[in-house]
């Protein structure tokens, strides 16, 4: 029996928010084990949307989405925890808890699952650690600076070593020093054997650090790297 290296597949997958615009159109990809991916486009290209599908925040209006093998839309909505024990999201918007410290930011995805508090503590102190924020664990997010915030949520994300990595526009509203050691940090997370999908609309970026990049217009999946399933 052949293993697939094949982490992430979409089939057929559209979305439409409301008639008669979609906002994915007949997206089919493969996404490997420990691949780096550039999602790129315009804004409203349906980058984000397609993050969330994956994910299952949202469910496609058509198409199929296999994640390891399983068929995640056929997952019960009891059985999702499963699914994001491997799936690490960083939000366009952080999503951080400002009246609890860096702390407990970073500890909620592993309290929710019912890890050891000793578990908790040395993974937590990890992940910061990685980020190089471990000196403000107690300090509360209102007091970082917004690029410190961006690796608050980052550290959130990887606190559980996931398989696989979503960022919404990491670097958005930082300068380009700033964005280069995020993108580089996400670099070194890839080599740890994550799967990393970025997506971003700063083609300087995907200029400077090169990958794999799957470009989306008007929902529409284009380019070179965005192969059809079919003869592949």
């Amino acid at each position: 029996m052949l293993v697939s290296d094949n982490l992430i597949e979409l089939f057929h997958v559209w979305h439409q928010y409301q008639r008669p615009n979609w906002a994915l159109s007949d997206i089919s990809l493969r996404i490997k084990k420990g691949d780096f991916v550039f999602l790129t486009g315009p804004s409203g290209s349906g980058k984000t949307t397609l993050l969330k599908i994956i994910f299952r925040e949202i469910i496609p209006t058509e198409g199929q989405i296999v994640i390891e093998g399983v068929n995640i839309l056929r997952i019960p909505d009891h059985g999702i925890y499963r699914l994001r024990r491997m799936i690490g999201i960083v939000f366009q918007d952080f999503r951080l808890l400002f009246h609890r410290p860096v702390y407990e930011n970073v500890a909620l995805p592993l309290q929710v699952l019912g890890v050891p508090y000793k578990e908790i503590r040395r993974r937590v102190f990890n992940a910061l650690r990685m980020v190089n924020l471990q000196h403000k664990l107690g300090d509360p997010p209102s007091h970082l600076s917004y690029g410190e915030q961006q690796r608050v949520a980052i550290a959130r994300a990887i606190v559980n070593a996931p398989k696989i990595l979503l960022a919404d526009e990491p670097t958005g509203n930082l300068d380009t020093e700033l964005a280069f050691e995020i993108i580089n940090l996400f670099k070194e997370i890839n080599k740890q054997g994550t799967t990393v999908i970025i997506g971003t609309h700063d083609k300087e970026l995907i200029r400077h650090f090169g990958s794999k990049i799957l470009f989306l217009q008007a929902g529409k999946l284009l380019g070179k790297d965005a192969l059809p399933l079919s003869g592949n």
